[in-house]
């Protein structure tokens, strides 16, 4: 970028001046008087102001102020997938390692041998089912066309809802006994790593295709659409385990508990909807009334605190850590609203 010099704007109006002085000025002499005093300044002023006419300077914008760049260790933070080919993590395990960790973490849902609780995921067996196109059983063992996706996925998103709770140690070994209950891997010693992760052959390795189809089919809405004030974004887990069919809706607002509802509908709603690991429903007072005999602060306590026993599997805080005291506590006096106290 470049500035016009102020040195030179101050010679021109030098220069102007006089030279307007001398035309308006009859006389010959003066005019002489005027004209060299107009050279005497080309001559000394004019060459140093021309060597400096334009002086080039230089703007810092800092780039557009959108973001930074990400740090190291943020981009560690996201760079955890894990692919066949690509970033298979350091760490070992084995089915006989995986088995105790599994009850701990995993059996609630999944059941001690992978069969499924209630709605949850069935993960072993299946093995020929996918052809019943009534009932095809998609497990680990029967569908999964890699086992990295186990590791992925195991890592990333589990146990809920502590998801990357667990070391690569603990997932390699967790991902060991789920292979071993769908007899890929056979003995239970087997040290599953990196390495050995080379020469896991899953049963359905080829049974997919790269679908070309597009995402969608849906054409754009011309005239007749729906309003778009009807819209509502629901907050709750929808189609869990099945699809559209198993749309929830919201709660009605409860007057008096708008808080407890919230952090119900956002955090605890998934599990005591369903009774997903013990998790007493929302309407079932007898359930409710039967907990209640501990009194209402133990129940808070162990909303906070997380709670395992002969009952069920609470994690603490409903498994959202940034929840305060006061707003467990509202949760569940939301949820014990309509028992007698």
């Amino acid at each position: 970028m470049y500035k016009f010099n102020n040195r030179l704007r101050m010679i021109t109006a030098i220069s102007l001046v006089l030279g307007l002085a001398a035309c308006s000025n009859g006389g010959k002499q003066q005019g002489n008087e005027t004209q060299s005093v107009v050279n005497t300044v080309a001559e000394t002023l004019l060459p140093a102001a021309n060597a400096a006419e334009y002086q080039q300077i230089s703007m810092k914008t800092d780039g557009f102020n959108l973001g930074k760049d990400a740090t190291a260790e943020e981009i560690a933070g996201w760079h955890i997938e894990v692919t066949p080919t690509h970033n298979l993590p350091a760490g070992e395990g084995t089915a006989a390692d995986g088995e105790e960790l599994f009850d701990n973490h995993c059996a609630s849902c999944h059941g001690s041998f992978g069969e499924g609780v209630g709605r949850n995921p069935v993960l072993a067996g299946g093995e020929g089912t996918l052809t019943d196109k009534m009932k095809p059983e998609r497990t680990v063992g029967s569908y999964w066309p890699y086992a990295s996706t186990l590791l992925d996925y195991t890592h990333r998103a589990m146990p809920f809802p502590s998801a990357q709770s667990l070391s690569w140690d603990d997932t390699w070994s967790l991902a060991a006994y789920v292979l071993y209950l769908n007899d890929i891997i056979e003995d239970e010693d087997f040290v599953f790593n990196a390495e050995s992760y080379k020469t896991i052959v899953m049963p359905n390795v080829d049974g997919f295709v790269r679908d070309k189809r597009p995402d969608t089919h849906n054409t754009r809405c011309m005239k007749d659409c729906k309003d778009p004030k009807s819209i509502t974004v629901k907050t709750a887990l929808l189609g869990y385990g099945s699809g559209a069919e198993d749309v929830v809706e919201e709660t009605k607002v409860v007057k008096g508990h708008e808080l407890g509802q919230k952090i119900y509908d956002g955090t605890c709603r998934y599990c005591h909807d369903t009774g997903l690991a013990g998790a007493p429903k929302l309407d079932d007072i007898t359930t409710w009334d039967h907990r209640m005999k501990q009194g209402l602060t133990q129940l808070h306590n162990n909303a906070i605190n997380g709670y395992k026993g002969q009952y069920g599997i609470m994690p603490p805080r409903g498994g959202n850590s940034e929840l305060t005291d006061e707003e467990v506590k509202a949760a569940v006096d939301f949820m014990v609203k309509d028992v007698s106290k």
